[in-house]
């Protein structure tokens, strides 16, 4: 049996690395091992790979450093909508929320809805909402979600929008999801992803992060997926699902698939992407095509983290 293993992602809009300071950097890479290091615990004990994600993500809706929960970028209105979703591998359960409001953290809420089975597998809006607290989850005030950071951020972005900039906005502006994925003692694989979407974007508007197939996706016989970046590219590609296909029927190693298409299939889209995944027998791969991406893996050997090339 392979040995356990977790793999996270902070999103790949990372701070220019001209503009990150050192003190900076090392706040980024001890939260970064904050959450393997919950999600680890879960797995060293024997664990579920699902309650491992679980773990691991909700560390980092919790940390204002990371674009999920408390620290999600503000939407147009200046509010905050937040998706996420999560996989297990074994009977391909599922869970999903979109555009909550409320819901402190979103990762647990998903992972419920995939215990209790296939209906409903997504809520979106005040029903999801409605649904987390009728269920007894934290449930918080939505500027529970603001930190002055994502303000300035939509300050920035508003400015470029009249000045006709956007194209200049660097990723750490716009974009920014978490993620996980698990192989756990037993050979299952699990994979979660949350999100506070993009800066600015519209009120309503949702992304790849709750969409099983596009962000998120685990099944036992291939791989464990989650993504990160622009993400109606991703939904376009059905991008978690298609590295899952070209492995399964195309007979792709995971770093193989999961390359072809951040380094293949996005070229030319001007979609910054990146994403971690893990096959069944614990190899992993954390492929991005922007300056970094926050992430790092767990496994009894130890804990790595790293947020650019090098």
């Amino acid at each position: 049996m392979p040995a356990a293993r977790l793999v996270i992602h902070g999103g790949c809009g990372v701070l220019p690395r001209a503009g990150m300071s050192a003190a900076r950097e090392a706040g980024f890479r001890a939260s970064l091992r904050c959450s393997l290091e919950a999600g680890w615990a879960v797995l060293a004990r024997g664990g579920a790979s699902m309650d491992a994600v679980v773990a691991a993500i909700a560390v980092m809706e919790d940390d204002p450093n990371f674009n999920a929960g408390h620290g999600s970028a503000f939407n147009a209105d200046g509010g905050h909508e937040l998706d996420a979703s999560i996989m297990e591998g074994m009977g391909l359960h599922a869970g999903s929320v979109a555009s909550s409001r409320r819901i402190r953290n979103p990762i647990r809420v998903v992972a419920e809805l995939a215990r209790r089975g296939s209906d409903p597998l997504m809520l979106a809006g005040e029903g999801a909402d409605r649904w987390a607290e009728r269920n007894g989850f934290a449930m918080v005030d939505n500027a529970h979600f603001a930190t002055e950071w994502r303000r300035e951020a939509l300050r920035e972005i508003k400015a470029r929008e009249t000045a006709g900039t956007m194209s200049a906005a660097p990723e750490s502006e716009k974009h920014g999801t978490v993620g996980a994925v698990a192989l756990d003692a037993a050979g299952h694989l699990a994979a979660g992803t949350s999100t506070g979407g993009y800066t600015n974007k519209l009120v309503g508007r949702v992304g790849d992060s709750p969409i099983i197939g596009a962000g998120t996706w685990a099944d036992d016989r291939t791989c464990a997926i989650s993504a990160t970046g622009k993400g109606e590219f991703f939904i376009r590609k059905a991008l978690a699902h298609e590295i899952h296909a070209r492995m399964r029927w195309g007979g792709q190693s995971l770093e193989a698939a999961a390359g072809a298409m951040i380094h293949g299939e996005l070229d030319g889209w001007a979609a910054g992407a990146g994403l971690v995944a893990i096959d069944r027998e614990g190899n992993f791969t954390l492929p991005y095509n922007t300056e970094g991406m926050y992430r790092g893996h767990a496994s009894a050997a130890g804990i790595e983290v790293a947020v650019y090339a090098d």
